[in-house]
């Protein structure tokens, strides 16, 4: 007992990833899985390919948005896209999950090991706790492990940097498989170039590692992501990254954004770092420079790391901030025209690593303390930081959501709101559809359904949701829903200053869909063009709403649908 008491951490560790896989294996598809950039995007993308056996295909489209080019969807060289390869979906989402702590464990606990040499062993406990709150960020879900991963590549770096050998320029070779590209890999390799920069100046030497390391890992991006660069470099389709509006803030709104990301972070990067991990930093940092002022040890401010994780802290805020300047984004796309709609503020990505790095140290400088009772404060603030984050009922917290709607249903004998994974597709209830309808992949759209539901259950759609698609398209799409974007203002601006959901809008809903069991909506028109949605192919609409106007729109009903399993009344319209 005593010896397992000395490994708590191990314990927590270890604990926390059985529970979680254990709640996800006895939910299954009752789990509560986030909708937004996740069930709606990315998810079907993966069973599309999967359908399609599309995963490797070259020169070939994949059956949303009219036919899209298989290349701008997620690289089949990438170990969250093998997951899905292999295992189905639902599955392969909580495998990914799973994976997502494993991988920031392991990096976070070989950083550790690497930073504190031989003291390794006397931090073991917090390098373990940082890690497993690092892991259970609840972060992008698709880009969980490249988050996770983000440690094993400063480790890498550092090892290289120290004592370069053949295996870790290997590691570094195939870290892309962790990675992401255009949400990481272009900062690390950005970080790369100033740190050999910085390098240089300090040590009068001109560090060839680094820059070795930079054309090895940029080699292995170019090699895992061919898909991507040609895309990006040899195509040259205009987009609808042309015009696409980022905004364009004022100087009050850039330092007011500045300091919202600062102190709070993104939903897709969410850290959860300003309840407990912001105040400790903040008291531990000022703290330490009064200490060096009063010492007139004004060498070390500059020398200390943790002063730097902090101005990095404000380097990525401040970048997010500028990125709403519009002057200074066409700076960046007149010297890079490739980078044209290019989000070059998601520095923001790696504040949640430099925040729990900052953290670490805090917890470790405690330890070094040598008092019992601050090295016992380290432990607990630790295990605070993971119920924060874990106890957080935020966007893409799972978990938390799952065993929230669990317990509900036990007490009140009833279902949250929230859909549950399996819900929100409704495999069954569109199976049946399909099947009564004789459905043989004509073009289709959703209405009061996310486009991805039809995509998931193997309709092809014209609708959809894409960062990255023609711009004739989006031109042709729009001429489909252009009474209802004449009707409402709000959804004309989204969609022409975006793009990105080409969906069929509402003519007076700004938005009518949803992961809720219930939809309501203030009219039941629909407002399209029905003449351009067959001039681009279009045979069904699948509706979620009963249409009161489907004759006069030139749309005839079909069928009607409903499965016990299911919380929809589905209803098929076939345009004539």
């Amino acid at each position: 007992m005593k010896r397992l008491i000395s490994k708590w951490y191990l314990v927590i560790v270890a604990g926390f990833i059985l529970f979680a896989g254990l709640v996800f294996s006895l939910s299954g598809e009752d789990s509560i899985i986030a909708a937004h950039d996740n069930l709606d995007l990315f998810i079907p993308q993966f069973k599309m390919m999967k359908d399609t056996k599309t995963f490797f295909g070259r020169g070939v489209d994949v059956p949303f948005l009219g036919g899209i080019s298989r290349d701008v969807l997620p690289a089949e060289f990438s170990l969250y896209t093998v997951l899905y390869m292999i295992l189905p979906a639902y599955s392969a989402y909580i495998a990914g999950y799973l994976l997502k702590i494993l991988i920031a464990v392991f990096s976070c606990v070989l950083l550790a090991k690497d930073v504190c040499g031989e003291k390794f062993e006397d931090y073991r406990p917090i390098a373990y706790m940082s890690g497993l709150v690092y892991g259970v960020l609840n972060v992008f879900p698709t880009f969980g492990i490249p988050f996770a991963s983000i440690p094993f590549a400063v480790c890498l770096i550092r090892r290289i940097y120290k004592q370069p050998c053949a295996k870790w320029y290997a590691a570094l070779f195939f870290y892309p498989l962790l990675s992401y590209f255009s949400y990481f890999g272009l900062f690390i390799l950005a970080y790369m170039a100033a740190a050999l920069i910085w390098l240089w100046i300090r040590d009068k030497k001109f560090p060839g590692r680094i820059l070795l390391s930079i054309c090895v890992l940029a080699l292995g991006y170019i090699v895992c992501e061919y898909r991507l660069f040609g895309t990006m470099l040899l195509g040259d389709e205009i987009t609808i990254r042309s015009t696409m509006e980022a905004g364009s803030f004022s100087a009050a709104e850039i330092v007011k954004t500045i300091g919202e990301v600062f102190a709070k972070g993104m939903f897709h990067a969410e850290s959860m770092h300003t309840y407990l991990v912001l105040p400790v930093c903040a008291v531990y940092f000022v703290f330490l420079n009064i200490t060096y002022i009063v010492k007139k040890d004004s060498k070390g401010i500059f020398h200390d790391l943790y002063n730097l994780l902090a101005l990095i802290l404000l380097f990525n805020s401040v970048v997010y901030g500028i990125y709403y300047w519009e002057g200074f984004r066409k700076v960046v796309e007149t010297i890079c025209p490739p980078l044209t709609g290019w989000q070059f503020n998601r520095t923001v990505f790696f504040s949640p690593f430099i925040w729990y790095a900052a953290f670490f140290l805090v917890l470790k400088r405690l330890y070094d303390s040598g008092r019992k009772y601050l090295k016992a404060a380290a432990n607990f603030l630790a295990v605070a930081a993971v119920l924060v984050v874990v106890l957080s009922g935020t966007r893409y917290n799972d978990l938390y959501h799952t065993c929230f709607s669990q317990v509900y249903q036990m007490i009140k004998g009833q279902k949250t709101q929230q859909l549950s994974f399996g819900e929100f597709y409704s495999e069954e209830l569109f199976e049946q559809a399909k099947q009564d309808i004789g459905y043989q992949g004509e073009w289709s759209a959703a209405y009061g359904f996310y486009p991805a539901i039809l995509e998931y259950n193997g309709i092809a759609t014209l609708d959809g949701y894409l960062g990255f698609y023609a711009q004739s398209y989006k031109e042709a799409f729009r001429r489909i829903i252009a009474p209802a974007l004449e009707r409402v203002e709000g959804s004309r601006d989204y969609f022409d200053s975006w793009g990105a959901r080409a969906y069929l809008y509402s003519g007076t809903d700004l938005s009518i869909v949803n992961a809720q069991r219930s939809l309501s909506v203030t009219d039941r028109d629909i407002y399209i063009d029905v003449d351009a949605f067959k001039e681009l192919g279009g045979s069904y609409i699948f509706s979620r709403i009963e249409l009161t106007n489907g004759k006069e729109a030139g749309l005839v009903l079909i069928g009607t649908y409903t499965d016990q399993a299911s919380p929809y009344t589905l209803y098929v319209y076939q345009a004539k």
